[in-house]
């Protein structure tokens, strides 16, 4: 058995390129030939992680996982509308894809599609549905024709939660026996002391409510921002990550003369958004349209033990990964004061504060582990070849 994991692009940055990078190496981990292959900008930045696996075949990058695994990195001419442009991608595939029993496409990525409907390709196909395209009509007209074909083509596709197979207008009709629910796994996020404890020290006699993200729309960090006008003077909302909002964000901390209540932090080392994740009370997702299908820093959080206040996005399948009453709780999108009263519901309540930072851990471990996702995988993967 060999898979290739096609899509997306280098640097591992977003959450789909980070369930490739996962997968990959969790079956090179396993002795299983795993490659995967993505798109890179000329304008890289080399992750100093992978710095050391680094060649240069044919133009691309290509990192060794160990044995002969191998993620490459076809060239791509530039990024338009979330989507890389790369026909070397096409080219790469067709020379390779004979190599393989299976290959693992992640959606939504038009270019990947592409690729695999010009390669010839005749093996096995997995169809792994991340989310819809939701904001890009535009590209979504254009798209329509070749995502229809490539869910036809798939035999089987594969759902980060149930919520989402079953809601997808565009999977409604597709056999439920050729569907599969897979949720996210990711490996707990690493506890360092002296980290958490500067934290904890720089925001001594706060309630630390942290946040993490791009600052972009859909993410709705307007209405926690707004939330915090209705949270008492010892609560402390932090709000991580970069974004083409976050100008307009601090803008909005400024007017709202909030200032000593929410602190937009930036772009975020791992370490210390690790730190962070270990040393607030209480982690939010605040997003507001189904383009949030998942939230992975969600299952961040829970591998840490923290309740989450998370939001009802209609067709997404965030509120199933927070369950509601045992990880914490779900409000009604775009409501700041529903954040504000389920946070303090949390805080203000030791009896309940426990019982969500042990249901939330216990969730994880049962759900979203690193381990069982690649388990989950390589099980469709043998069924796949044994039919």
């Amino acid at each position: 058995m060999k898979i290739l994991q096609l899509g997306k692009f280098y640097p591992i940055r977003g959450g789909v390129e980070k369930v490739m990078w996962d997968i990959t190496a969790g079956l090179s981990r396993k002795n299983i030939p795993c490659d995967m292959l993505c798109a890179v900008l000329p304008d890289r930045q080399i992750d100093w992680k992978d710095a050391p696996y680094q060649q240069t075949r044919d133009g691309m990058l290509a990192f060794c996982l160990g044995g002969a695994n191998t993620v490459y990195c076809a060239p791509a001419r530039k990024k338009v509308a979330g989507t890389m442009l790369s026909p070397a991608m096409i080219s790469v595939l067709r020379r390779i894809c004979k190599d393989y029993d299976i290959i693992h496409v992640h959606h939504p990525d038009p270019m990947a599609c592409l690729a695999l409907r010009l390669s010839g390709y005749k093996g096995k196909v997995v169809l792994h549905w991340h989310s819809d395209i939701v904001s890009q009509k535009g590209l979504l007209r254009l798209y329509k024709p070749l995502q229809r074909w490539l869910i036809k083509r798939a035999d089987v596709i594969v759902g980060t939660t149930p919520v989402y197979l079953e809601e997808s207008p565009f999977l409604r009709h597709v056999p439920k026996e050729k569907k599969r629910v897979v949720p996210i796994g990711i490996d707990p996020v690493p506890h360092n002391e002296a980290e958490v404890k500067q934290v904890l020290e720089k925001y001594k006699g706060r309630k630390i409510i942290f946040t993490l993200g791009r600052i972009v729309p859909y993410k709705g960090y307007d209405y926690l921002i707004e939330a915090a006008r209705f949270l008492p003077d010892d609560y402390l909302v932090l709000i991580g990550g970069s974004g083409p909002q976050f100008a307009h964000m601090q803008q909005m901390v400024y007017n709202l003369c909030i200032s000593d209540k929410v602190e937009m932090l930036g772009y975020l080392s791992d370490e210390k958004a690790h730190a962070l994740f270990h040393a607030c009370q209480v982690f939010v997702l605040p997003s507001v349209m189904k383009t949030e299908a998942f939230g992975i820093v969600q299952i961040e959080a829970m591998s840490c033990g923290k309740p989450l206040v998370a939001t009802q996005i209609p067709g997404s399948g965030v509120s199933w990964v927070n369950q509601d009453g045992v990880s914490g709780l779900n409000v009604p999108c775009r409501n700041a004061w529903a954040l504000s009263q389920a946070i303090r519901d949390i805080c203000e309540d030791p009896a309940l504060y426990e019982r969500y930072s042990s249901g939330s851990r216990q969730r994880y471990n049962h759900v979203f582990t690193s381990q069982l996702m690649i388990d989950q995988c390589l099980n469709i993967y043998e069924n796949l070849l044994q039919a």
